[in-house]
């Protein structure tokens, strides 16, 4: 349906009530069709009201001498009333679709043949346009009412639309959007369980986008919607599971991505790059993330904020920095933010042997003690300073840690 120019045209819905009552008036089973019904159900206003009749279309023209044919084939006319213009389909059955997009051909038939025809039940429903009763022959009342009763579906079909490929249809995504903010009464345990899901299948990037795009992500993340329609290129950048950006085996490296680095990815793309403060807070009560999620959340972050200096660290800063399992993931995420730092560290991980990168300490408090120093607030500070001038190669024994405790030492 489509306004036309008028003078003083009737409301929509009273000018859609007229021609059907045209049609009714001839002897024509005539309902209202479609998402005009299934918006009504979900409370919204329609701004289009589709007819189906059982009337062909030179029936049609025998109301309505004006009305016009569009797909009369398909037995679509259309018929101007009020100010409105209004499609008057008559009920049909339709034959193979050869090309995907088109069937072969129709045949006119009953209205509960034309609800089953039609794509998904939700937009089979038809209703008594003189009396508001709802006709439904598909069950769709019943598939409208399970985002009703469980809200959870809301993000079950955002997970199986994004892990296969699927496209949502108006009448589905028009139902989500009307449901959204009814994820507020779901458990945060479940929301942030599917959340999980999503975030560590392959088809991440894809879940989130249909998240913002449907309303989704305001009661999932408790904060505004995301309106400005950004790219996700770090959550598109993420490797597959259990790898490293790198391409060997990540530190800790497990079967399934891990749902920090997909948070971190998430929380940059959302925020372009700068999450507010209190973002990691704010995201462990609405997800109910475990104190180690939300650790490795926060490290994630804050290592790939360090690495941005990476030019100014010191050799044993480098290392202490390379030596954190996150790292990888904050090393990934600068690829999209600083790819020039990004290839500063990848090239110095190929001339920095591993095994230099974390060793064992070859000084411990224990041999401090043996060695005569008394215990007290000053050994911390003197084993990690020792330990940095052994990532910097210039202490590599016990005995060259002493001395440069003993040193220090004296200097204190």
């Amino acid at each position: 349906m489509s306004s036309s120019a008028g003078r003083s045209p009737l409301p929509l819905q009273q000018a859609a009530v007229e021609v059907a009552r045209g049609l009714l008036d001839a002897g024509h089973e005539t309902y209202f069709a479609g998402g005009c019904v299934r918006d009504r159900l979900l409370g919204s206003e329609p701004d289009d009201f589709d007819i189906a009749t059982s009337a062909t279309p030179e029936e049609v023209r025998r109301v309505y001498p004006r009305a016009h044919g569009v797909g009369e084939s398909f037995g679509v006319m259309l018929v101007r009333a009020g100010g409105h213009v209004f499609e008057v389909a008559t009920f049909r059955s339709d034959g193979d679709y050869a090309d995907g997009r088109r069937p072969t051909d129709v045949r006119f038939t009953t209205a509960a043949e034309d609800a089953e025809r039609r794509d998904f039940t939700i937009n089979g429903l038809f209703q008594e346009p003189l009396t508001g009763r709802i006709v439904d022959f598909v069950g769709g009342q019943e598939d409208i009412a399970r985002f009703g009763e469980d809200h959870l579906r809301l993000l079950r079909g955002v997970r199986f639309a994004a892990r296969y490929g699927f496209a949502l249809d108006l009448a589905t995504s028009t139902a989500m959007r009307e449901h959204a903010e009814k994820l507020d009464l779901i458990a945060r345990e479940r929301i942030g369980g599917e959340l999980r899901r999503m975030l560590i299948a392959p088809s991440r990037a894809a879940a989130v986008r249909l998240l913002e795009t449907h309303g989704l992500d305001r009661p999932i993340l408790h904060e505004p919607l995301r309106t400005d329609g950004g790219d996700l290129d770090r959550l598109v950048s993420l490797p597959p599971s259990g790898t490293s950006p790198g391409g060997g085996l990540a530190p800790e490296a497990t079967a399934e991505l891990p749902v920090h680095a997909a948070l971190a990815a998430w929380a940059l793309d959302r925020h372009n790059g700068h999450p507010p403060a209190g973002l990691i807070e704010r995201w462990r009560e609405a997800l109910l993330l475990s104190n180690r999620e939300e650790a490795d959340f926060a490290a994630t972050l804050a290592l790939r904020e360090a690495a941005k200096g990476w030019a100014s660290l010191s050799g044993a800063q480098r290392k202490r920095w390379a030596a954190r399992a996150d790292a990888w993931w904050a090393e990934l995420l600068l690829r999209i933010d600083a790819p020039a730092t990004a290839a500063a560290i990848a090239a110095w991980r190929k001339v920095t042997p591993v095994e230099s990168i974390a060793p064992e300490p070859v000084l411990s408090g224990d041999h401090l003690i043996a060695a005569g120093f008394a215990p007290g607030p000053s050994f911390r500070g003197w084993l990690e300073a020792a330990y940095d001038e052994q990532l910097e190669g210039r202490v590599r024994s016990l005995p060259d840690a002493l001395a440069f405790v003993r040193s220090m030492a004296g200097r204190g």
